[in-house]
């Protein structure tokens, strides 16, 4: 085998190295190819992910302002049920002072 064969020969072999590789990167770009319905998938589910990340984000406000005023009323009832019991203690308190003179006067 002479040079110029050699030459013919390698260009031979590089030229079909290069149409298998450029075959090859078509075929997996053609198996890989995004199809128009796919993308049209993409797009309603990302409609519907941000839709439901919305409807999210007003649950949250909702159940926020729903436990501050549910805070609210219960630190009212709270400090109204501290009242009752403050008052129905001093009502005893004077109750028994009231039976105690009661039974001093009674008793002497």
């Amino acid at each position: 085998m002479n040079r110029t064969e050699l030459i013919i020969a390698t260009a031979i072999i590089l030229f079909v190295a290069f149409g298998l590789g450029w075959f090859a990167c078509w075929f997996v770009h053609r198996l890989n190819r995004v199809t128009q319905a796919e993308m049209d998938d993409l797009e309603k589910m990302a409609r519907d992910l941000h839709e439901a990340e919305e409807t999210r984000d007003a649950a949250i406000t909702f159940l926020e302002s729903r436990e501050a005023e549910l805070t609210n009323r219960l630190n009212q009832s709270q400090a109204e049920l501290r009242a009752a019991m403050d008052g129905l203690r001093d009502a005893r308190a004077e109750a028994e002072e009231l039976r105690a003179y009661i039974e001093r006067m009674n008793a002497g």
